[in-house]
């Protein structure tokens, strides 16, 4: 079973930006979709974005246009960049493929 570890997340002002990166333990290569989602407080756990295999890519509106989804087959890694940050944009964000999930970061916006 492929494990995930998340790294990227922290404090960052409105307009910021920041890059989460979502690293596997295995080969990403044959894996047909990976994604990320987020959990803000007293919130369900939303999507934010979707890439597939042929790295066909799916947004929430919420985000479209501000955040980028990619990944690197080489390295066993997918990325989100998350650009002009807004403060709804305070969450946890998870990076998942079929069957497992990464624990999560924190990503704060500072007033």
């Amino acid at each position: 079973q492929v494990q995930l570890v998340e790294s990227g997340g922290g404090l960052v002002q409105p307009g910021g930006s920041l890059r989460h990166s979502c690293a596997a333990s295995g080969s990403i290569f044959s894996i047909n979709v990976m994604g990320w989602y987020r959990q803000a407080p007293g919130k369900k756990r939303e999507l934010v974005a979707l890439i597939t295999s042929d790295s066909n890519t799916n947004y929430a509106d919420s985000v479209k246009g501000r955040f980028t989804i990619s990944r690197d087959n080489a390295k066993n890694t997918f990325y989100l960049q998350m650009n002009s940050l807004k403060p709804e944009d305070t969450a946890v964000y998870f990076c998942t493929v079929p069957g497992a999930w990464g624990p999560g970061t924190q990503v704060n916006l500072s007033s």
